[in-house]
C-alpha cells in the first residue's frame, strides 16, 4: 500500500486514548459549532461552476476570521520525508473518496462533491475539531440520492452507539450492518479516529467489524470523529498519481460523512452540530 494512502487518517497506535476535561471539552463544543457554520456556508457556496480552489480559499478566510486555523493544511503526519497536504479542505467530487487537494476543478451539475474540513481552535494553544458532508451538485440519480442518503444515516446510527460503555466495535456494526443492507460497501483502509489534542488520537473507528481487531471501551470524555466511507461498488481504493487523492478503485461514486463527538455517561454530543 502506497504510505500516503492513510496520511490524513492514520493513527500512532502507541498513543494512550485520552480524556478530555470539562474545560476543555467546552472549548472543542465552541470550535465544532464555528466549523459547523463554516462547513455550512461552504454548502452553500458549492455550485455548478465553481472552483474547488475557491470553495478552500473561503474556508481559510472564515477558519482565520473566527480565531481558529486550517488543521489539514501543511499537514504532513509523522514522517518527516511526507508531503504537506496543500489545502484547508479536502474536495473530493465523484469517485474521489478522501484528501483530495482543492484545485481547479470546476463544480459541474450531477456530481457530488465532499468537503472534509478540520480546525484548530483558538489558532495557538486550541483544540482540533474535524467534520465532513458529501453533497450534490444540481441534480443527480435517485440511486446517488440513496448513497447520499444512507451514508449520513449511517453516520447518525453510529453515533446512535456512542456512550460510557459501550465500546468501538458497536459503532462498527452499526455503521456496516445499514451500510450492506443497503447494498453498498464499507471502505476498510481508513477509518475514524480520536481528536481533540491533535488532529488523529487513539482510539481506531472502523467502519466495519472484525473480532481479530482491538477493541476499546468508551468512557466519559472521550471525544471521536466518527465517518462512514461507503462505496458503491468494491471497498476497495487507491492513491491517484497526485500523491494524495484516494479514490475507488473500481471508479465508482462515493461518500463520506463525519462528525466530531464526545462521550458522556448517558450517550453523547455532536460537537460539529450547529
Amino acid at each position: 500500500m502506497n504510505k500516503l494512502i492513510v496520511q490524513l487518517a492514520k493513527i500512532n497506535v502507541n498513543n494512550m486514548v485520552t480524556i478530555k476535561k470539562p474545560e476543555e471539552i467546552e472549548v472543542l463544543r465552541q470550535g465544532g459549532k464555528i466549523l459547523a457554520e463554516i462547513l455550512a456556508e461552504l454548502v452553500e457556496m458549492a455550485k455548478a461552476g465553481v472552483k474547488t480552489i475557491d470553495l478552500d480559499r473561503k474556508a481559510e478566510e472564515l477558519i482565520i476570521k473566527r480565531g481558529g486555523s486550517p488543521a489539514f493544511k501543511n499537514y504532513s503526519g509523522e514522517q518527516l520525508d511526507e508531503i504537506p497536504f496543500p489545502s484547508t479542505i479536502c474536495a473530493s467530487i465523484n469517485d474521489q473518496l478522501v484528501h483530495t487537494p482543492a484545485g481547479q476543478e470546476r463544480l459541474k451539475s450531477g456530481d457530488i462533491f465532499s468537503i472534509d474540513i478540520g480546525m484548530k481552535y483558538p489558532a495557538a494553544d486550541g483544540y482540533f475539531t474535524d467534520m465532513a458532508t458529501t453533497v450534490a451538485i444540481g441534480n443527480v440519480r435517485a440511486a446517488t440520492k440513496k448513497l447520499l442518503k444512507v451514508t449520513k444515516q449511517s453516520l447518525m446510527l453510529g453515533i446512535d452507539q456512542v456512550k460510557a460503555g459501550k465500546k468501538i466495535s458497536d459503532i462498527s456494526k452499526a455503521v456496516q450492518k445499514h451500510v450492506e443492507a443497503n447494498g453498498f460497501s464499507v471502505v476498510r483502509q481508513l477509518v475514524g479516529h480520536g481528536v481533540g489534542y491533535k488532529v488523529h488520537e487513539d482510539p481506531r473507528i472502523p467502519n466495519y467489524y472484525d473480532p481479530r481487531m482491538k477493541d476499546v471501551t468508551l468512557e466519559a470524555g472521550m471525544v471521536l470523529a466518527i465517518e462512514p466511507m461507503v462505496n458503491v461498488g468494491s471497498p476497495a481504493i487507491r492513491t491517484l498519481a497526485d500523491g494524495w487523492t484516494v479514490a475507488t478503485a473500481d471508479g465508482e461514486l462515493c461518500a463520506h460523512f463525519e462528525h466530531t463527538v464526545v462521550v458522556t455517561k448517558s450517550g453523547c454530543e455532536i460537537l460539529t452540530n450547529i
